[in-house]
């Protein structure tokens, strides 16, 4: 007898087929992942049987988790990922029968007992393979000592043969021998290295425990260790290698040589240094970006108690009419030399400018008297926009409004806090007549905010239903099929008319109200995906997929992985139909905690994707341990591409990131395609979809229709 799909056996398939979507990915095996989740079947059996059995067997609980090392899973994430799905899901979909609070009791002692058959098995796998190790080790080494003494021809084909640079020293720290790849790696000459003590290549960046490991080394405390270490060539320049030395010993096991195996990563590390400038200076003008400029301002919050900041926001007067009479190129010249003359202007230390975006600069300086200085760093920032800018033949004055905000360090208010205040500020200062500084006032800007009235009209206005859905366009690169959709919130406003969402949605996430909103535009979008999927059913448009974009707020909130789950189910929708994204800076820097329930959501198999990537400064080794599929390119490293020849630039960056993306297996989407040459130079460098103005405006579902069976019946 088959059981049934909901039935008790169909739950605990679906509770294996999470557990093995958590594990696969940090397990090696030659399994498929279907193949892997029947193997983890049976050990889901066990523990479903051991959390309904009437008297509690802690030995099931350790069986299973042998059985994980048995099978060759152990990684250690695969017992904390284990562990989550069983907490998370073993009770919900295999003791709905029983009463729930002994079931998580129950639970939990299985976590333990798994845990502890896990950790016993792992040890005495681990205990045996070192010891396997060490004997090959203890063999390996008695051979190369005795074939050292033996052969120098027969060492030689291998020594010289070797791709990396390879040394050998005596214990003292004397080089005894080198081979070509390492003498080319210090300019190809012999008296570069031979004959030189390895204590002599210190380094000023060198880390406090690279000399330690190698004195545990000589002493014969450690058998090897492995860093990222620098030396100076003769010419002056810097080596930074993957160094890894390992200890030699003869055949008695008594220490005798030491032996380094150096590649070098120079030019890796200038790419990845170029790479953290490019995110965090803008392009046009070289200044630091936004990113950067909110890392310092964090930093100078943050300082001691009797430190203090003051911030100068500066916008140009009339900037718009300039780029609409003259052009954008024109525009772009006046705003590099208008951050030349900033740039003179903040040289102290503690002082710097950065580029918010547009014709919005700050300066920023700290210290204890920052009421004095920033006073006078506003009057320098005047001055220097004094002098006339020529630019096609015209001479073009340039005159700035400036909203100052100053204030001790240590303070509760965050970064966006004071750029907000500061933004109000100059704003104030606009209103007045422009050309002039203004000092941010609480009062003044509790004024503003109340003067737009749309903090308090958002409550009402998700009641009354002013909110609708814009759907733009998912096109696939390769052949034009349209994929899917971004959902994109608006705000039909009684007396301001159709507002974007960068009008209202900092004002939802700074009042919490971004919760109820952001669960609306997911039960809409989610509604809409289902129709799109039962209209497509007998087309070849194929099943379409709604992007929903997430704000920082809800992915703190604790039951978004429940109202999601809540809300597929109830539209009776798959997860594959829904892609969630996630702004870049929203990840920077997050924690267990934070990146958990995105991990539940793409172990349910909804798509997670990583918005604005590019806009933020982004460890990319982080992006091994996040849980997306997709990237998102920012617009800004594709605006190249709109003029003909393209930024060789961008078009390096853009590959750069293709690249790695497929390398990690993720799907890369481009926003902001707004030409055919464009959508053309994104196809070529590998980029797997796009959207944007080319291919259509945001518009309502009818349009997305329309498109997608035009492209059904092409």
């Amino acid at each position: 007898m088959i059981a049934e799909p909901d039935g008790p056996e169909g739950r605990l398939r679906r509770f294996a087929t999470i557990w093995s979507r958590a594990v696969f990915p940090v397990t090696v095996t030659s399994l498929t992942r279907p193949e892997f989740e029947e193997q983890l079947l049976p050990l889901a059996r066990r523990l479903s049987e051991a959390l309904r059995a009437r008297a509690f067997d802690a030995a099931e609980g350790r069986a299973v988790g042998a059985a994980l090392v048995a099978a060759h899973c152990t990684d250690p994430d695969v017992l904390s990922r284990t562990l989550d799905c069983v907490d998370a899901y073993l009770v919900l979909y295999c003791g709905e029968d029983g009463p729930q609070e002994d079931l998580r009791a129950r639970s939990a002692r299985l976590q333990h007992s798994m845990a502890a058959g896990f950790a016993q098995a792992l040890r005495e796998r681990t205990l045996a393979e070192q010891e396997s190790i060490a004997q090959a080790a203890l063999r390996a080494q008695g051979v190369v000592a005795q074939a050292l003494h033996a052969s120098e021809a027969r060492f030689r084909a291998v020594f010289e043969g070797a791709a990396i640079g390879i040394g050998i020293a005596d214990l003292d720290g004397n080089i005894l021998e080198v081979n070509d790849a390492l003498l080319r790696m210090f300019g190809g000459f012999e008296q570069n290295v031979r004959g030189r003590n390895v204590r002599e290549w210190t380094h000023a960046e060198d880390a406090p425990q690279v000399w330690r490991l190698y004195e545990e080394l000589v002493s014969g405390e450690r058998e090897h260790y492995h860093i990222e270490k620098a030396f100076y060539r003769p010419d002056g320049t810097v080596l930074w290698t993957n160094l890894t030395v390992s200890l030699l010993r003869d055949p008695e096991g008594r220490p005798q040589y030491q032996l380094a195996l150096m590649e070098d990563t120079t030019e890796r590390r200038l790419l990845n240094l170029r790479l953290r400038y490019e995110a965090t200076h803008d392009a046009l003008t070289g200044l630091p970006n936004r990113t950067l400029f909110f890392e310092r301002l964090e930093k100078a919050l943050n300082a001691a108690p009797d430190q203090r900041f003051g911030l100068c926001y500066l916008d140009l007067d009339g900037f718009k009419t300039i780029n609409d009479s003259l052009g954008h190129a024109a525009g772009d010249r006046l705003l590099v030399e208008v951050a030349d003359r900033l740039q003179s202007c903040a040289t102290a230390p503690g002082e710097m400018v950065a580029r918010l975006g547009g014709d919005e600069f700050v300066a920023l300086t700290t210290g204890p008297d920052t009421e004095r200085e920033v006073d006078e760093l506003a009057a320098r920032i005047q001055n220097v926009l004094l002098a006339p800018v020529r630019i096609e033949g015209r001479e073009l004055t340039v005159r700035g409004s400036i909203g100052i905000v100053e204030g001790p360090a240590g303070g509760r208010r965050s970064p966006a806090e004071v750029l907000r205040s500061a933004d109000i500020t100059m704003y104030r200062a606009k209103s007045a007549g422009g050309n002039r500084c203004e000092l941010a006032d609480p009062e003044a800007d509790a004024r503003a905010i109340t003067r737009h009235g749309l903090t308090t009209a958002l409550p009402a206005a998700l009641e009354r239903g002013e909110f609708f859905i814009e759907y733009q366009p998912l096109v696939h690169l390769g052949d034009g099929s349209v994929r899917g959709a971004e959902a994109l919130v608006r705000w039909l406003h009684p007396q301001h008319g159709v507002l974007g969402p960068d009008r209202f949605i900092p004002l939802a996430e700074h009042t919490g109200l971004i919760v109820p909103l952001g669960r609306w535009v997911l039960e809409q979008s989610v509604r809409q995906a289902r129709e799109w999927r039962e209209r497509y059913a007998d087309t070849d448009a194929g099943p379409l997929r709604i992007n929903v974009n997430l704000s920082p707020c809800q992915l703190n909130h604790p039951g978004l992985v429940q109202d999601t789950v809540d809300i597929l189910e109830a539209a009776g929708v798959t997860p594959d139909a829904l892609c969630l994204e996630v702004t870049e800076s929203a990840l920077i820097g997050a924690d267990d905690d934070l990146l958990k329930p995105l991990r539940r959501l793409a172990e349910m198999g909804v798509d997670i994707a990583l918005d604005d990537f590019g806009t933020g400064y982004s460890n990319l080794a982080n992006l091994r341990r996040l849980p997306v599929s997709v990237l998102k390119l920012d617009r800004s490293f594709t605006q190249g591409m709109q003029q003909f020849p393209a930024d060789p630039v961008d078009l390096k960056i853009v590959e750069g990131i293709v690249s790695l993306a497929h390398s990690l297996d993720l799907a890369v989407t481009v926003e902001g395609v707004e030409t055919g040459a464009q959508a053309e130079q994104l196809r070529i460098l590998g980029c797997d979809t796009a959207q944007g103005w080319y291919y259509a405006r945001p518009g309502p579902p009818e349009r997305l229709h329309e498109l997608a069976l035009a492209d059904a019946r092409g």
